[in-house]
């Protein structure tokens, strides 16, 4: 059952990990710094796929041999199923799609608040056990830029709500909050860039209330301008940064900041499926920037259209403050299992 402290607006001792999120904020930003120079563009092929034709359609027979012998090697090192032998990706000119297939600027696999498919059981440390999921989706609206692959301008909207549940109460509701994104992303090579708004508010659960008269519920909101970027060191690897500034909140400081890493399949997994690692340090300025880190292992697949998003699963962890932003002054210290799927 969840269980309140006696000083809500105190940030409890207990967290010893407390300055871990800074440290690795700042490895996370020299990576992000440093890495591009490691892995040159044109070294990179596009991390989501796009459709194929077939090498005998643009290269002459004698000269697809040596072709085929590079992508049979190269197969060979590979962890999840490639195209076929002997083709090419197509490519498309630049032009305006409206309802574009895929996205360009990919949500932030361990960030626990951007809207997705999602279910986590976890053990809090203070708490117990509570079942945290995210009900949300994706739609990309316009694009300029190439049909086939992850280039150009496009502009996305996100909406989610992330609901707490507690089990041993008969999975009452202990608190929700709701978030729309509308994101306006631009890719080129290995390179993803993100400017963009999101409103985030926090309400707690009818059944919480009744159940403790004393709580106090707050308002809690933020309209944020978000600026980021995202760079694929390898197709598998991508390293991130973003900040945000609230022109507008309760409960809330302006600036918050995360920094990040996803690793996992870049292109069609088949059934067999990849392994995936995942890590994001958030900083916000009303918890003095401690913020959390949230870390995700297990295994993920990925489907051959453009479209289709990464479903994964796998052990979850998260230290620092609270998730649910109706308890955002909370320490919480999660371990359990979850079930994500990422647009």
């Amino acid at each position: 059952m969840i269980q309140l402290r006696s000083d809500a607006n105190r940030m409890p001792a207990r967290l010893s990990l407390r300055r871990l999120p800074q440290a690795l904020a700042v490895l996370l930003a020299l990576l992000v710094v440093a890495t591009p120079g490691l892995v040159a563009a044109e070294d990179l092929f596009d991390p989501y796929g796009a459709p194929m034709i077939s090498l005998p359609s643009v290269l002459p027979a004698s000269d697809n041999a040596p072709l085929q012998r590079t992508a049979v090697a190269a197969r060979e090192h590979d962890d999840f199923p490639g195209p076929p032998v002997g083709v090419l990706p197509a490519s498309s000119d630049w032009e305006w799609h409206v309802r574009p297939t895929g996205f360009i600027y990919h949500t932030y696999w361990a960030n626990a608040q951007e809207p997705r498919m999602s279910t986590q059981l976890v053990d809090e440390t203070d708490n117990g056990p509570l079942a945290d999921s995210m009900l949300g989706g994706r739609l990309g609206l316009i694009r300029y830029g190439p049909r086939d692959r992850a280039e150009g301008f496009q502009l996305d909207i996100l909406v989610g709500a992330s609901l707490r549940q507690d089990p041993d109460q008969g999975l009452d509701v202990v608190s929700t909050d709701f978030r729309v994104d509308i994101p306006f992303t631009y890719g080129i090579g290995p390179h993803r860039f993100k400017f963009g708004y999101y409103h985030v508010s926090s309400h707690t659960g009818d059944e919480f209330l009744l159940k403790n008269p004393s709580h106090v519920r707050l308002n809690f909101y933020r309209d944020v301008l978000v600026l980021g970027y995202s760079y694929y060191a390898t197709p598998k690897i991508r390293l991130y940064t973003e900040a945000g500034w609230a022109f507008a909140s309760e409960f809330s400081e302006p600036w918050e900041f995360q920094f990040g890493l996803d690793y996992g399949p870049a292109g069609p997994t088949g059934g067999r499926g990849a392994p995936f690692f995942a890590v994001n340090v958030h900083l916000r300025q009303e918890l003095d920037f401690s913020g959390n880190l949230a870390v995700q292992a297990g295994w993920a697949w990925r489907g051959r259209q453009p479209g289709d998003g990464t479903l994964r699963t796998g052990l979850y962890y998260y230290n620092g403050g609270s998730p649910q932003f109706s308890f955002f002054r909370e320490n919480e210290q999660q371990t359990g299992w979850g079930l994500w799927y990422d647009f």
